[in-house]
């Protein structure tokens, strides 16, 4: 087997007291104080994560528009140079290549951030497709290293660092910005369901980056463990849990980011009949009112009849009760009947909740 990779960052990993693990072959840490503690200090305060291991991909040519209609089920025509928008890729058969953001750097410029597991599969996806469209495709992931800000206390510690980013609306960004003394791309963006930003720079500055907002005394590093029950609790889907070649961003309820109106792009076919008709599967929101946490993979049950599997479960740090998403038979998931989760052969009754779990205040 390799050797895990590592992230610029991972020399402070030591003295931040980090439990690292291996996280799609790279060294990463998975807790510094805890996962409850660093989940509420982004919910209450500020978190500060390194991301590094994310894929970044640049698309540019005269083409790159029209190479992107075609590759994604998002309208990327509704970008403008300084705007983001999400988008899943998908196979022709509607299944989930991944999902991204997508950063229009400039006309005829793109830059796609991709899952970090899936970068060299994306990236192969992508040269496959561009037969007949004159654009370039380069990855650009070790050029860059990643830090996301998160939290309600993140604005306060941004406009003490530079005073170019405050400004910033969600899903936007900007360029040339410095950042504690440092060239960034910041956006406001993040994976937790809270405000907060997400800076790009230089590998060698990322040490410095990282010290500097810890210095301010405002935020906490946190690991990838919070990372997943902050996303979770926010009902943000994890590719390979919410999202994978076998299931379609209809199934996901990701609707609102596949447009209807485009044609043609790869899995149009399946993802407008699923937009017409209604998908087989849905994802849904379950609690529990016992203390047993579901799990990925564990088995939904109405009655006697299997209707589905959770896709990701947690004990909500926020709520206090465990929490499921789970894809369901769509009948199963519209329909009054009792549910039930499968767990260690003994059947715990869920009740149908909506989704997002968590949603942040605003104001």
């Amino acid at each position: 087997m390799p050797e895990p990779k590592r992230t610029p960052l991972f020399p402070v990993y030591a003295s931040c007291n980090a439990r690292v693990v291996d996280y799609a072959g790279w060294s990463l840490p998975v807790q510094f104080e805890g996962i409850a503690a660093e989940h509420r200090q982004v919910r209450n305060g500020a978190g500060l994560f390194d991301v590094s291991h994310m894929g970044e991909i640049l698309i540019a040519g005269s083409h790159a528009l029209p190479f992107l209609q075609y590759l994604l089920p998002n309208d990327c025509s509704k970008l403008v140079p300084g705007k983001i928008i999400y988008s899943p890729m998908c196979y022709p058969d509607g299944g989930c290549v991944d999902d991204l953001l997508v950063y229009m750097l400039g006309r005829e410029v793109y830059l796609l951030v991709v899952n970090a597991a899936n970068t060299a599969k994306d990236l192969a996806w992508i040269l496959s497709n561009k037969a007949g469209f004159r654009v370039t495709v380069d990855d650009l992931s070790d050029a860059y290293a990643q830090l996301a800000l998160q939290g309600p206390g993140a604005l306060e510690i941004i406009n003490g660092l530079t005073d170019k980013a405050g400004d910033i609306k969600y899903y936007w960004f900007k360029r040339e910005v410095k950042v504690a003394g440092h060239d960034c791309l910041v956006s406001r963006t993040g994976y937790t369901g809270e405000d907060g930003f997400e800076l790009y720079t230089a590998p060698e500055n990322a040490v410095s980056l990282w010290g500097a907002i810890l210095q301010t005394g405002q935020a906490a590093p946190v690991g990838l463990g919070a990372r997943d029950t902050l996303r979770l609790e926010a009902s943000l889907p994890l590719y390979g849990h919410e999202l994978s070649p076998a299931i379609t961003p209809v199934e996901s309820g990701l609707a609102r980011f596949l447009a209807a109106e485009k044609t043609p792009y790869l899995g149009a076919d399946v993802i407008l009949e699923q937009l017409r008709t209604g998908p087989p599967r849905t994802l849904i929101g379950l609690e529990l009112e016992t203390r047993a946490v579901p799990r990925a993979d564990y088995e939904v049950f109405m009655g006697e009849l299997k209707v589905g599997y959770v896709t990701s479960g947690t004990l909500s740090p926020y709520s206090g009760r465990p929490i499921a998403m789970a894809l369901v038979q769509t009948l199963a998931a519209r329909g009054n009947d009792p549910l039930a989760i499968r767990i260690r052969d003994k059947a715990f009754p869920a009740r149908r909740v909506a989704l997002p779990f968590y949603q942040r205040r605003r104001g």
